[in-house]
Order: C-alpha cells, then sequence, then structure tokens
C-alpha cells in the first residue's frame, strides 16, 4: 500500500492539496469555499482516498494541515469504510500505520494522535490481529523518543472501543473484541505504565501518562491502581505545573470510580487521606492569583464531594475536613471562575442532610450551610465601578455575570432548606440594616454609596422567594416596609420592585402592606430606567394574579391607571400590564363581568381601528399584530364559570367584536403576524368559552375557510383544530347536524390545503403542512369513520408522502405522528380508547370496514410511504424523527409483513453502488425475513434503526477535518 500511494498519489491528491488551500484563503469567495468544501466531502468518502491519503502523509509537499486532513480522512475511512478494503490488504495497512507512526513519534501531536485513533480502530475491526499490545509495543516501544507512541495509542483505545457502535461489527463480535483489547490487557497495560512512570523524574510528570491512567481506570480493577506506585504518581503530578490539568482529571476520574462507597470503602480510605496534602495550595493558590490552579483545585475538592457524598452524611465527623476545604474554595474565589464547580455538591449534600434520617449530619453541617450564604451574599455583588457602565461596553460579560448570580440564587435556595428559610431572610435583613446604619445618611439623588451590598441582599430576597410561605411571620413583616423606603438607584430599585412581586402571595395573606407596595410599583412606571419600568409592569401582573381577590373592586382605578399607562410600554410590557388587569378581571362577578369587560377591552379595540386605518409601514403593521396579543391576553385569562344555557358576558362582548378583527384579518391579509394573531384570537375564543361560542360557529368557519384559501398560511387550520376539538363530541349541545358540519368544513380545508400543495413544493409550505397533519390527526380521532372511509384520504396520504421530503423538524414529527395513529386503524383494536361510566377502561373494536380499508390504501401507497421513511432515515430527517419514522415501517410491518419486507428490499437496492457493501445488506434482509418468520415483528425496528443510522454515518454525515478550515489555522506542537 505504501508503494502504491508512492507511485500513485502524488498526482492523486493534487486536487485535494488545492481544495484545502482554496478552503484556507481569506481572499477567496464563498462560492468557491463551497465547491472546495463539497469537492473535498465527496473525496473523504470515495475509495481512492484510501491511497491518496497514505502519499500525503508520506509526502515531503503537503503541509501540515494538508497532512492533518489526509490522517483525519484515514480515520474515517477506517471507521465508516472498512468493506471497500479485501480482507488480505488489512496486515499490509497495519504495517504502513505502524510505519507512519514511527515517522510521526516527535510531531506533529495532532497528527499523531489521529494516527494513533486509525491504528486503534484497524485493531477494532481486523479481529485476527490477536497480538495487538505487543506488536504495537515491539514496534513502537523500543525507542525512547517513540515512546509518546505507545502512550497515545494506550490513551485512544479503549475510548475508541467505547466508542465502537458506529463500527460495523456485530454486538458479539464487538463484545469478544473488547475482551480481547481490554480486559485481557488489563494486567499488562497497568505493569507497563507503571514501568515508564519510575522510568524517569520526567516520565512521572508526563501529561500523556496521566490520560493514558484516566483512559484505563475503567478497565483496570482500580484497587490495582490505587495500591500500585501509580497513586503516589498522580499525587505527584497534582503537584507540577507540567502535569496538573491532566492529573486533576486521573484524580477526578478516580473520584467517579469510586462513587459506589460500599464496594470501594478500601479505596477511599486509601485516597482520602491524600487529599489532606491538597487543602494548604486553595489559600496558596488565591494568594498568588493562580486563578487556573485555584479552578483545578476546586474540582478536585468538589468531585470528591460529589462522589462521596453518602458517606459525607453517614459520618460528618470524619468527612467534615473535605466540606470545609469546598467552602474555603467558595470563599476564596475572588474571579467567580472555580464556584460553579462547586454547586452540584451543596445540592447533593442538601438533598441528603434534608430526609430525617440524616438529621444528625444537618445539625452538623448548618453552621457550613450558613456560612455559604454568607459567601453567597459577597459573591453576589456587582464589581464597584466609577463608570456609569459598569462593565465597561462588555455585553458578553455581563450576560455571564447576570447568569451566574442565578446559579448562586439557586444554592441560596439549597441554604433555606438547610438552615430555614427565616435564618436566611435573617442574613439579607442584617445587610440592608447595616446598610442603611452605615451608609443611609450619605445617599443623595446622585450617589448612593456601595450600592452594590443593598443591591446584593436584595437579590438573595429575590432568589429565595420561592422558598418563603405566605404564612412567614418574623422577616417579611420587617423587611417588606424596609424595602419600600430605599433610595432610588437604578439597579436597586430594579431589584426592589422584582422583591416585591416575588412575594406576592405573602402579600395576598397579609393585605395591610398592600397599599405602599402597589404604590411603589406604580411609580416606577415613570421611572427614567427602562430595566425599571419593565421590572415594574411584570411585579404588576404577579401583584394582580396573587391578590386578585384583595384588588377586585378596585376595576376602575386598575383600568384606568391602565389605559393611562400601556401605550408608553414595550409590547411584551404591555402583555404583562393586561394579564394582571385581566386576572382581576376573572374575579368579577357575573353580573358586572360584560361591563368590566368591554370597559378594558374597548380602548384595544378603538386603538386597533385606528392604527389599522393609517398603517402601511411594516412597523406599523407589527404593532397592531401586538396591540391583537392583548385581546389574545384577555379571552385566554378571564374565563368565568357560565353553565349552558346562560347567557355568557365575554361572548356576548366578541359576538361585538368579531366584524372588527375580521375587518382587519381582510385588510391585512397578505402580512402574517397580524393573521397569526388574529387566528390565535380566535382559536382561543373556541378554547376558553367552549360550547358557548357555537352562535359563532358559521361565521367564524366562514371566515377561517376564506381566509386559508386568500392567504395560504398554516394559522387558519390552527384555529380551525380548535372547533374540531370543541365540537365533535355529539352530546345535548353538539348536535349530529354541527358535527357534519365540522367534517364538510375540515374537507373544504383538505381540498385548499391539496390544491396548495400542488401548487407550491413542499419546501415552501413547512408550516402550513405541519398545521394540516396536527388537524389531520385530531379528525382521524374525532371523525375516524368520516376520514377513514372517505375519498379524500388516498390523496392526503400521497400529501403525507411528499411531505416526508421536507428537512424541517416539526412538519415532519406531524405528519409522521398522523401516518402512525392511521397504520393504527389497520389492526383490531382501534387506537382511541375511553372509560366506561363504570370508570373501566376500554380498548374499542376496530370495524372489519375500517381495516380494509387501512390496508386497501397501503397496498396502494405503502411502497412509497417506505421509501420515503428509509430515504428519510438515512440521508435527511432530522435525529427526533428516527423513532418516529421507525415506527411508521414497524406498523407497516404488523400490518403487511411480507410486502413491507419486499419494499424494503426494493428502497435497499436503489442504493448507489459503493455506498453499502453486498454482505451488508444480504445480512439485513435476511434478518428481516427470520424476525417475521419468527414472529418477532417488533425486533425488525431496531434493524431498520441500525441499518439506516450506520448508512447515515458512513456516507451521508460529514467526516471529520472540514468544519474549521475557512476560519482556523491549525496549530501543532512538536
Amino acid at each position: 500500500m505504501a508503494a502504491a500511494a508512492t507511485m500513485n498519489g502524488q498526482q492523486a491528491f493534487a486536487p485535494v492539496l488545492s481544495a484545502l488551500a482554496t478552503m484556507s484563503r481569506s481572499n477567496v469567495g464563498d462560492n468557491q469555499k463551497g465547491q472546495a468544501h463539497s469537492f473535498l466531502e465527496q473525496f473523504q468518502k470515495s475509495s481512492e482516498a484510501w491511497t491518496s491519503t497514505f502519499a500525503m502523509l508520506q509526502s515531503s509537499d503537503a503541509t501540515d494541515e494538508a497532512k492533518l486532513f489526509a490522517a483525519t480522512t484515514l480515520k474515517g475511512k477506517i471507521i465508516f469504510d472498512f468493506h471497500q478494503l479485501p480482507r488480505d490488504s488489512l496486515p499490509q495497512l497495519r504495517d504502513t500505520l505502524l510505519q507512519l507512526l514511527a515517522s510521526y513519534a516527535k510531531g506533529p501531536k495532532p497528527i499523531r494522535t489521529q494516527l494513533c485513533v486509525c491504528l486503534a480502530n484497524l485493531a477494532i475491526q481486523m479481529l485476527e490481529w490477536k497480538d495487538v499490545l505487543s506488536t504495537v509495543v515491539s514496534t513502537l516501544g523500543s525507542d525512547q523518543t517513540s515512546i509518546a507512541c505507545v502512550l497515545e495509542f494506550l490513551h485512544v483505545l479503549p475510548e475508541e472501543v467505547t466508542e465502537g457502535r458506529k463500527i460495523n461489527l456485530t454486538e458479539d463480535e464487538l463484545s469478544t473484541r473488547t475482551a480481547e483489547l481490554l480486559e485481557q490487557n488489563a494486567a499488562q497495560v497497568l505493569q507497563l505504565l507503571t514501568q515508564y512512570a519510575q522510568s524517569s523524574p520526567a516520565a512521572s510528570k508526563d501529561p500523556l501518562l496521566m490520560e493514558c491512567i484516566t483512559s484505563w481506570l475503567r478497565e483496570i480493577p482500580l484497587g490495582d491502581v490505587v495500591n500500585s506506585p501509580l497513586m503516589e504518581v498522580i499525587m505527584s503530578a497534582v503537584q507540577s505545573e507540567q502535569s496538573f490539568d491532566a492529573a486533576v482529571e486521573t484524580l477526578c476520574a478516580v473520584f467517579r470510580e469510586t462513587r459506589e462507597v460500599d464496594a470501594n470503602m478500601d479505596m477511599i480510605k486509601a485516597v482520602f487521606p491524600r487529599l489532606a496534602t491538597l487543602q494548604p495550595r486553595i489559600q496558596a493558590a488565591a494568594q498568588e492569583e493562580d486563578w487556573d490552579t485555584f479552578k483545578g483545585i476546586t474540582r478536585i475538592f468538589a468531585e470528591a464531594g460529589e462522589a462521596w457524598v453518602i458517606l459525607i452524611v453517614r459520618e460528618p465527623d470524619q468527612y467534615q475536613p473535605l466540606v470545609e476545604c469546598i467552602l474555603e474554595c467558595c470563599a476564596r474565589d475572588n474571579e467567580l471562575d472555580a464556584l460553579s464547580q462547586t454547586f452540584n455538591f451543596w445540592y447533593e449534600l442538601k438533598q441528603y442532610i434534608t430526609l430525617d434520617r440524616y438529621m444528625e449530619a444537618r445539625v452538623q453541617y448548618v453552621d457550613i450551610y450558613s456560612k455559604l450564604v454568607d459567601v453567597m451574599l459577597v459573591h453576589l455583588e456587582f464589581p464597584e465601578s466609577d463608570k456609569a457602565d459598569i462593565f465597561d461596553g462588555d455585553r458578553e460579560a455581563e450576560e455571564k455575570f447576570r447568569e451566574f448570580r442565578h446559579q448562586m440564587g439557586d444554592v441560596l435556595k439549597d441554604c433555606c432548606e438547610v438552615i430555614g428559610v427565616t435564618d436566611c431572610l435573617q442574613k439579607s435583613y442584617t445587610q440592608i440594616e447595616s446598610w442603611v446604619n452605615t451608609y443611609g445618611a450619605q445617599a443623595g439623588t446622585n450617589s448612593i454609596p456601595k450600592w452594590q451590598k443593598l443591591e446584593a441582599a436584595l437579590f438573595s430576597m429575590r432568589a429565595m422567594g420561592r422558598m418563603v410561605e405566605p404564612d412567614e411571620n418574623i422577616m417579611l413583616p420587617r423587611l417588606i416596609p424596609l424595602i419600600v423606603q430605599i433610595p432610588d438607584q437604578d439597579k436597586v430599585r430594579f431589584q426592589a420592585v422584582m422583591v416585591l412581586g416575588r412575594y406576592t402571595r405573602w402579600t395576598s395573606k397579609h393585605p395591610d402592606t398592600l397599599q405602599d407596595q402597589l404604590n411603589f410599583i406604580m411609580a416606577c412606571f415613570s421611572h427614567k430606567d427602562s430595566e425599571v419600568v419593565r421590572a415594574a409592569a411584570l411585579s404588576f401582573k404577579f401583584f394582580c394574579a396573587d391578590c386578585a381577590d384583595l384588588l377586585k373592586d378596585f376595576m376602575p382605578q386598575l383600568q384606568q391607571f391602565c389605559e393611562s399607562n400601556l401605550d408608553a410600554l414595550p409590547s411584551s410590557s404591555q402583555e404583562e400590564v393586561t394579564e394582571g388587569v385581566a386576572a382581576v378581571l376573572d374575579k368579577q362577578s357575573l353580573d358586572t363581568l360584560q361591563s368590566s369587560f368591554k370597559m378594558c377591552c374597548d380602548p384595544i379595540m378603538k386603538r386597533l381601528m385606528a392604527m389599522a386605518e393609517t398603517a402601511t409601514e411594516k412597523d406599523q403593521r407589527l404593532a397592531i399584530a401586538d396591540k391583537l396579543n392583548l385581546v389574545t391576553i384577555m379571552i385566554s385569562t378571564v374565563i368565568p364559570n357560565v353553565m349552558p344555557g346562560q347567557r355568557h358576558p365575554v361572548v356576548q362582548y366578541l359576538s361585538e367584536t368579531m366584524p372588527i378583527l375580521s375587518t382587519i384579518c381582510e385588510r391585512f391579509i397578505d402580512f402574517v403576524p397580524i393573521v397569526e394573531r388574529i387566528c390565535r384570537c380566535w382559536r382561543y375564543m373556541v378554547l376558553s368559552y367552549r360550547f358557548h361560542t357555537a352562535p359563532l360557529l358559521p361565521q367564524l368557519a366562514d371566515k377561517l375557510a376564506t381566509g386559508f384559501e386568500a392567504s395560504r398560511q398554516g394559522c387558519f387550520l390552527w384555529a380551525t383544530d380548535s372547533i374540531v376539538r370543541e365540537f365533535s363530541d355529539i352530546s345535548e349541545i353538539v348536535t349530529p347536524q354541527t358535527v357534519d358540519a365540522i367534517f364538510s368544513f375540515y374537507s373544504q380545508q383538505v381540498t385548499t390545503f391539496l390544491r396548495t400543495l400542488n401548487d407550491l413544493p413542499p419546501e415552501q409550505l413547512p408550516d402550513v403542512i405541519e398545521d394540516f397533519f396536527r388537524l389531520s390527526t385530531d379528525v382521524l380521532l374525532y371523525h375516524t369513520d368520516k376520514l377513514l372511509l372517505s375519498p379524500l384520504m388516498a390523496t392526503i396520504l400521497k400529501a403525507a408522502s411528499t411531505s416526508l421530503t421536507l428537512l424541517k423538524e416539526e412538519p415532519l414529527i406531524a405528519t409522521l405522528h398522523f401516518l402512525r395513529d392511521f397504520l393504527a386503524y389497520g389492526g383490531e383494536h382501534a387506537p382511541a380508547s375511553h372509560f366506561d361510566p363504570d370508570g373501566q377502561y376500554r380498548n374499542n373494536t376496530n370495524p372489519a370496514a375500517l381495516q380494509s380499508a387501512v390496508l386497501a390504501l397501503n397496498l396502494t401507497e405503502g411502497e412509497q410511504l417506505v421509501q420515503r421513511c428509509m430515504t428519510g432515515m438515512m440521508y435527511t430527517f432530522p435525529p427526533d424523527c428516527i423513532p418516529d419514522a421507525s415506527g411508521v415501517l414497524l406498523a407497516l410491518f404488523q400490518l403487511l409483513p411480507r410486502e413491507t419486507a419486499g419494499w424494503v428490499g426494493t428502497t435497499v437496492g436503489m442504493l448507489p453502488q459503493g455506498s453499502i457493501a453486498p454482505q451488508e445488506q444480504e445480512r439485513l434482509l435476511r434478518n428481516v425475513q427470520q424476525r417475521i418468520e419468527g414472529g418477532e415483528i417488533r425486533k425488525v425496528r431496531s434493524l431498520l434503526q441500525d441499518f439506516t443510522n450506520g448508512y447515515r454515518r458512513r456516507n451521508v454525515a460529514p467526516r471529520e477535518g472540514l468544519g474549521r478550515l475557512e476560519a482556523v489555522r491549525f496549530r501543532f506542537a512538536g
């Protein structure tokens, strides 16, 4: 193979070098780069790549970047295209790889790593190669300069074996090979690593040695490692700057292997005392501001704590020093870069010590969690800065800090469960009180000293809000009056408003505090800072929702406030204020509801009509869409309990507004945001008021039908679905005539949809297709007989087959769900079930006529469905669609096993030549036939999934080595 590469490879890989150069140039257009990218992808999957990659790796003309691409391509060939090689060529491939590895022993390291991965994957698949380890060691380990190759091969081998499912071996072959390569070599690898570690001081601090140990920890019995000289080597490596990062990873891997503490007590007792030697490094690293080392040390203690948390609660006296080390790491992390590594430990420990059986441990750790609250309060503070923009324009840093504060807030919640809410709130109160006593007198209009401490205390209160019960009567009666008097600094005021919004459940039980809080919130609507205004709108919503019973008699004042402030707010805040008002509206009596609803909605409707008269620009139309959302919020929130036959006050009002919404819809039928909002409004009208909307159905159905025909927008089908759901069960209220009319209405929508799909390609209609098949799934449930026996059904199935050519996940899933439900009606039992009046669950027997109809349709359309599902699974379906696609195939096998097997064979026979080995194709069809004959139809599903997954990995999925060539130049270490 090497000779062939030398003679034939030079000319063969010249186009590859040219394409790689094109990808790396900054002055080349996107079109040329796209062509080069496509060429290289095809090259990676071609049979010629076997020869060309070796030639490139042996060439003096190729750059290091090109050689790395060749090595990565060769890895892909060995993993995915092994079937392209004759078996008698494998020894030569192995020997050539070993020679290449020896030549790259000194680097570049990325190429050497890829070649080691190549050799590892060859070892996995070359079943006749039994002396893998001894061959590699004898070939590469005799020279001190090439020992790195042996270590790198040992490092990657367990990882590649673990990933062996991507290789085309049977489960039995892979299991046997795993035992041969790992289990049977574990003792020899331990001996090799020990010998190398003891060979020189430099060897014991080699990061690659640590990586090898980490890789083999799951294969070598942990006790053998802990009781060997390697354990001391690992601890020494943690003290070395050169090997620190790799040693941290190894030590953490040791901890993870001891998670089953009862089975690993001897190992834990051997490792635990060694951790004490690392405790002084916490303070040293913090004082030296060596934050990389600090982060590694913190990770060691945190992962040890997570692994041994059950011991920490069983034996608190012995393991408390470990918890104190983790707390010290938290306290000293001035850069806030290591702190997050401890969060999961604090959560896990809290989960145990809040159980009654570990009450003793809880008592012992209460003091630590109390100190943890103090630490979090310090870390919650914004950085001190004289600039107006604290983060100096770095929005990414600001967002990172904000997110991190919320994570710290979760730790405070854990502390609340351990030490109690009152004690945690006491700390917030103390900090606020301390600020008032120290700096309160200095606070002026333009200067609030040390506001960060005040703001952090308020944030802590906000973070703990969910943990505080409405009956808390110790701290909140002191805190709430204090909050509404704090000085007006933007971030402090924002946090104060958010805190009040967090405790509205408490306020609902303490009405004497409501007025002051609400006045504080309402005053913030005119604040100069937009963030404070948005916070006020959000808190107003929570006040109205939780205190609606207290506010229901103040509806006119709320409406007046809303009308005065609404238009000045951003759209999201308008929605929040509307939600709040609607929550209070929902508490109105039926006698006054219509007038109250009209009082609140009329200003919105009038504003909509005025906006619609003059809207010509896009932003004006978008403003109409936003305003329509407010009507939907009212409808979806105000849902009074009105008995059948009783006049519904809201529906009465909506009947008056239908013409307005219809006119706006017709006027802006070509503007998607507006028609979507109007359809959403109509949908919620039906879902909220159900049978009370029956008088509006004729008018509503007409608008939905004409709207869909005029716009071809799926939102009209989405709104149609609400009618199908609510008016398809015959009852005293819903007559058979209504049900028939609804199916006729659906049929009209089907005709329009099919006409649209005939006029436009499916990729232009993804949302319409999704909404149509979601609607059809419900029609299949509620109008089963009518739909399955309808002449439309065959055309709907053809439309489903066409829709399976899409690349977008949502319409594909909707289509596949419809097909699965449809196919379920081909069996003896209908998928729709019910509860009898006696409460017993019953399966419906499926009528023979429906079974026959489904079978007949499948005999006509089944082959196309099989081809589309398998093609999608092999080529185009997003991963989340694969289970449903295989579910469709399974259902077809269950209904028509032999016919479906034939259709699968036809589909596989259409695959491009060379993309699949003949043996693999024969094995698939043989296994399918065996499952059918053995009555194991359900196992066919996994066969098809494994086959299509393997095919996709080999022939469709991008190979490695191309993703960053456009933007990144590889850096090589010798």
